[in-house]
């Protein structure tokens, strides 16, 4: 657990370091839980979303998307639940004057029970080498039997309790667990009460609830309310999507772990309208094809699993997380989730206009139901960024480098280029010629404020797949070297051929194939 908080914390410095994120308003302090992309943050940003746009719309030819306001109807909120039901149980320590989510306090406590089953079964399978057998190891041992046994009684309670609203059982659970406060170890808890995360402001200068608006808390109330404008002028036929990108803002309890959990934050949706009846299968459908979008960036197996939600939230039949390996442990990356006809029909009844579609097969008009696929920007760019440093020896005794070693496509700068000399006015101006050249089809760098060695290390460190050095041979026969990240190989190339060699790792054509 302290490597992972080592990890975690190096990781934080990288991103400030390298210039991927900074505090928001630094200069006075920063603002809790809320963060500024950087100059190579935003570069990367941008590409997780390409990626995601280009799958999700321009490879669907019943996919479009749309980019609504972030201020709706007040009465958006009040059909999709969010008035009523938007509730993160919060729970008060009296000694520390800490606030946090009570559901949270437990899941931690049985990530704590987790980590005991997983020491278990490394050091079980240490000892038996080859012939370890995990499934029969977890259900023979005495003390994973009984660990998994407390996980699973808990897992149940705290399921069940928030299923109902149960804040006095959450209060129980607690209690029952002598959880104490992660920070001063005390255990005088308050009653656990509800508290909204939507955060509200005025219309112009119109006091009251009249005036009310909120901060969406999600992009997909856009999609739904927007239902019928965009199929009748797209003509789109069931099933088809809407996607979006956009702000989302929640007032959270208890916002850390960097971006994992930010106030202000950026959502990429999707909703597949169905016939109802056919959730199941589109359910199946969407939970294989988004494992497979994740699994395209050459991030292992080992670091993506479902997790197939407890307790679902009202408007859902069913739901399941695609899971990363954060350095602070598996936690949501993804949501998949059958909505049923909740959000359409909701907004049906509440605005009193007909929001159904027409099957032509069918020769019937019904409200669809909706299968939901939801990823946060911020922590896709969390999940790269953890999955891609590296620290690693270089061969031939040059000492550490910290490399970023994501993929191609998603890389913030695709080609750096490097002047031997920076005083030779031929090499400068045969860099600066290739710079340009390259620039209108890439995002390349050019660089000559150092040695190469350490313009080596600073592109390493920002994820620059390839880097372009210009050098005294380079004048005679208009060749240049040309450095993988990733292997370090350096081969001659003739300057015609670079930008070739180079889309063929960096297009994204690489990942939508």
């Amino acid at each position: 657990m302290a490597q992972q908080s080592d990890l975690f914390k190096n990781l934080v410095a990288h991103c400030k370091e390298y210039g991927f994120i900074f505090q928001s308003s630094e200069v006075y302090d920063g603002l809790s839980a809320v963060y500024d992309y950087g100059p190579y943050g935003v570069e990367l940003k941008n590409n997780i979303k390409d990626y995601w746009w280009r799958s999700m719309v321009q490879l669907h030819e019943n996919i479009v998307g749309i980019d609504a306001a972030i201020f709706m109807h007040p009465k958006t909120w009040k059909a999709s639940g969010h008035v009523d039901a938007f509730n993160d149980p919060l729970i008060d320590n009296k000694d520390s004057k800490k606030r946090y989510r009570a559901d949270t306090l437990i899941e931690e406590q049985m990530d704590k029970i987790e980590g005991k089953i997983e020491k278990e079964i490394e050091k079980a399978r240490k000892r038996f080498g080859e012939n370890f057998d995990e499934a029969m190891f977890r259900t023979t041992n005495q003390r994973v039997v009984e660990y998994t046994e407390q996980f699973n009684t808990i897992r149940n309670r705290l399921a069940t309790a928030m299923t109902n609203g149960d804040l006095p059982e959450l209060k129980q659970i607690i209690e029952d667990l002598e959880i104490a406060d992660p920070e001063s170890g005390s255990r005088n808890w308050t009653e656990v009460r509800q508290f909204n995360l939507m955060f509200s402001t005025q219309l112009g200068n119109i006091a009251g609830e009249e005036g009310k608006l909120y901060l969406r808390p999600e992009t997909a109330q856009g999609i739904f309310v927007n239902f019928l404008n965009v199929q009748k002028t797209t003509r789109q036929k069931i099933p088809f999507g809407i996607a979006q990108i956009g702000k989302a803002f929640r007032n959270e309890i208890v916002a850390r772990q960097f971006i994992f959990r930010m106030r202000e934050f950026e959502q990429m949706e999707m909703q597949f309208f169905i016939r109802p009846g056919e959730q199941k299968k589109w359910y199946e459908y969407w939970k294989q094809a988004r494992m497979k979008w994740h699994l395209a960036l050459g991030t292992s197996d080992t670091k993506l699993r479902f997790h197939d939600h407890d307790n679902l939230a009202h408007y859902a039949d069913a739901a399941v997380d695609i899971q990363f390996d954060f350095p602070f442990g598996f936690k949501e990356l993804e949501g998949i989730h059958s909505r049923t006809d909740f959000d359409l029909g909701n907004h049906q009844e509440l605005s009193g206009k007909k929001i159904q579609y027409f099957d032509p097969e069918l020769q019937e008009s019904y409200v669809p139901f909706v299968v939901e696929t939801s990823i946060g920007v911020d922590r896709m760019f969390l999940a790269m960024m953890s999955n891609a440093l590296v620290e690693e020896e270089v061969p031939g005794g040059e000492g550490a480098r910290a490399v970023l070693k994501l993929h191609p496509a998603l890389a913030p700068v695709k080609c750096a280029i490097l002047p031997l000399k920076r005083n030779e006015e031929r090499i400068v101006n045969m860099a600066q010629g290739i710079f340009n050249n390259l620039k209108l089809s890439f995002n390349v760098q050019y660089d000559d404020t150092g040695s190469i060695g350490k313009l080596y290390r600073r592109q390493d460190a920002i994820g620059t797949p390839f880097c372009v050095t210009v050098d005294f041979e380079s004048l005679d026969d208009q060749t240049v070297t040309l450095r993988d990240r990733d292997t370090l190989q350096q081969v001659r190339v003739h300057v015609d051929q670079l930008e070739g060699i180079i889309r063929e790792r960096v297009d994204m054509k690489q990942l939508l194939g």
